[in-house]
């Protein structure tokens, strides 16, 4: 029997080790992999320097292979608002403070927008995946997605993670927090770029 290669998920935030291990577990390529969280070794995060999702990604695969010798994916991600000239970006999972619980970047989002008519809360979120084999490899997979929504005028929904209680979700009229993670695989942005991601693998 052919034994599994070890992938490393170069993440600390536990919503997206859950969702990425629960894509994986559903496709057949990973039969090959055994996907394991960067938690299961001691190393401290990477400092994420970049000023694009591309960047934050490669910053964070890269570090994950010097740390641990293993191939990497790295996700960055996060949620870009029109009306707030694309905030809160790059900064998304700290949009209110370093070490701060997503009901406190809900709130901050929420107070930015408050007197913003409906037709005006556009949004879009936005995923970057990079592959990269080792710390030295000079051509990483990078694989992108973009899930279109607009912001609700409050959280609605027990599901997901993030900003997905405030994220309406137009085709389903509901919010991403209310989507199965069927569902939400099918639509988001980062199930598009792990689908591209797979294609690209096998």
């Amino acid at each position: 029997m052919k034994s599994q290669k070890t992938l490393v998920l170069a993440t600390g935030n536990a919503g997206k080790v859950a969702e990425l291990r629960h894509m994986f577990g559903e496709t057949a390529v990973t039969a090959d992999w055994e996907v394991r969280p960067q938690s299961d070794w001691s190393f401290a995060e990477a400092d994420e320097t970049g000023t694009t999702f591309v960047e934050n990604a490669i910053i964070k695969a890269r570090h994950a292979c010097q740390q641990t010798g293993l191939p990497s994916i790295a996700d960055d991600s996060g949620l870009a608002v029109a009306a707030l000239n694309g905030a809160p970006g790059v900064y998304s999972a700290r949009y209110a403070g370093s070490n701060t619980k997503d009901s406190d970047n809900i709130n901050k989002l929420l107070q930015a927008l408050e007197g913003i008519e409906e037709n005006q809360r556009h949004a879009s979120f936005h995923c970057v995946l990079v592959y990269m084999q080792s710390a030295e490899d000079p051509t990483p997979i990078i694989c992108q997605g973009r899930w279109d929504g607009h912001i609700l005028t409050k959280p609605i929904g027990e599901q997901g993670f993030g900003y997905d209680p405030v994220f309406g979700v137009t085709e389903k009229s509901c919010s991403a927090a209310q989507l199965s993670k069927t569902e939400k695989q099918a639509l988001s942005h980062r199930g598009q770029a792990l689908t591209q991601l797979l294609e690209q693998l096998t």
